[in-house]
């Protein structure tokens, strides 16, 4: 059996971004189900458009690592600007949705420099019919967001 969450950062701590702690809960998560989230970030320079997104997802497959594709924007996928994906999912001038207003967390670009925090915070999971390949199983993510190089 595979241990369960954890994280790490890949950088020196030195990066524009450093994400100070995450914790998510239960674990395993289910779905449908709730999804309790903790997490601090940093930022020593604002974040803004256009801000890209590389992510890599794999699946454990006995003890190799298969990297999934891209499939309908989900799995390993480029994100060109997430700015632009969050303007479409949040239209600009509509309020941030909770828990995000509470605890002062934008949601839209450009991300000012500064330290945020999201304290324990519950989140509903709806029941959605995920890829077979995203079903039960060991994962690890790896996130790597650039802006201008």
């Amino acid at each position: 059996q595979v241990g369960g969450f954890s994280w790490e950062n890949c950088g020196d701590g030195s990066d524009p971004v450093v994400l100070q702690s995450l914790s998510v809960a239960p674990d395993p998560i289910t779905i449908p189900g709730s999804l309790r989230v903790s997490a601090a970030v940093s930022g020593s320079k604002a974040m803004a458009s256009p801000l890209k997104v590389l992510l890599v997802v794999e699946k454990a497959l006995g003890d190799l690592w298969i990297q999934l594709p891209c499939i309908d924007q989900v799995g390993s996928c480029t994100y060109n600007d997430v700015c632009t994906i969050l303007d479409n999912l949040i239209p600009p001038g509509t309020t941030c949705p909770e828990p995000l207003l509470t605890y002062g967390i934008p949601c839209h670009c450009p991300f000012k420099a500064g330290s945020y925090s999201l304290p324990a915070s519950d989140f509903i999971l709806p029941d959605v019919e995920l890829p077979s390949w995203m079903t039960n199983g060991n994962y690890r993510v790896r996130a790597a967001v650039s802006n201008g190089g």
